[in-house]
């Protein structure tokens, strides 16, 4: 197990890394069909996609977390 103190960057990789798979995924479906080629492409897109959705993640982070508490402390 990992220190506690990783959970929230942990999370953000993690999901990052998940939404990154499947948004790259379905925009290359989109645009170029599930043909041959298809999960070379995919990797391809996801290579550029997973480094702009961490730091876009690390980024708005701190902007959305005061934001969404504020949001949500209303009763």
């Amino acid at each position: 197990m990992i220190n506690k103190k990783y959970a929230q960057p942990l999370f953000m990789i993690l999901m990052s890394l998940g939404m990154s798979v499947i948004m790259s995924g379905v925009v290359v479906a989109v645009n170029t069909g599930v043909t041959d080629g298809f999960i070379s492409r995919w990797f391809y897109s996801w290579m550029f996609a997973f480094p702009i959705a961490l730091i876009a993640a690390f980024t708005m982070a701190p902007i959305i977390r005061p934001l969404v508490i504020k949001i949500a402390s209303k009763e």
